[in-house]
């Protein structure tokens, strides 16, 4: 028998694994049932959970009083110092620019920490609204089949003897026997006469 390498032909399994025509170098096949392996990257690698809670803690800090109130604390007394303090102990002369350029950067910081707090709370509030639309949807599945139920029990019920229609009925066979023992008695009465005659 002549195999595929007399004719200059690769074997089956080379074969597979080359594309048709192609002359490369053949190829290791990729297995589609096993994760990738992680690749190394140049940035640091964090847990996105773990500080989105953190930003979460930030973004609830900076809605409270206490903030407020230390914000404006701190802002009244580095006007104050830096107004009324000898000259060389001022850091931040009049314009106030520092103060100016750190409250920017805590705006810029502030800003999109809110905004991760608040995709983070719309994507709770999206699950909660899921698990509660199906729960709903379980509830009105569940009232269904009780209504279904009962209407059955009730059109069963309509084929059922009652205890009312029970107790109708033997008061009816009991007032046909004591009729019916009322016209026995005379019957039996007016039998006995014609028999003395």
């Amino acid at each position: 028998m002549v195999s595929g390498r007399d004719h200059g032909l690769p074997e089956r399994g080379e074969r597979d694994r080359m594309p048709a025509g192609a002359s490369a170098a053949p190829r290791t096949r990729v297995r589609l049932d096993l994760p990738r392996p992680p690749r190394r990257s140049l940035l640091p690698e964090y847990d996105p959970e773990a500080f989105g809670r953190f930003s979460e803690q930030i973004a609830r800090f900076l809605g409270t009083g206490r903030f407020l109130v230390w914000m404006t604390l701190t802002i009244i007394t580095w006007v104050v110092w830096n107004v009324s303090a000898p000259a060389q102990l001022r850091f931040d002369e009049y314009p106030f620019i520092f103060l100016t350029f750190a409250l920017s950067l805590q705006a810029s910081y502030a800003a999109p920490l809110i905004l991760l707090a608040q995709n983070r709370q719309d994507d709770r509030d999206r699950v909660n609204l899921e698990q509660d639309r199906k729960q709903n949807e379980r509830s009105i599945a569940d009232t269904e089949y009780l209504t279904r139920e009962i209407a059955a029990l009730r059109m069963g019920l309509g084929e059922v003897a009652t205890r009312d229609w029970i107790r109708s009925e033997l008061e009816d066979l009991v007032r046909e026997l004591e009729e019916q023992r009322v016209s026995v008695p005379y019957e039996q009465s007016g039998r006995s006469d014609e028999d003395d005659r």
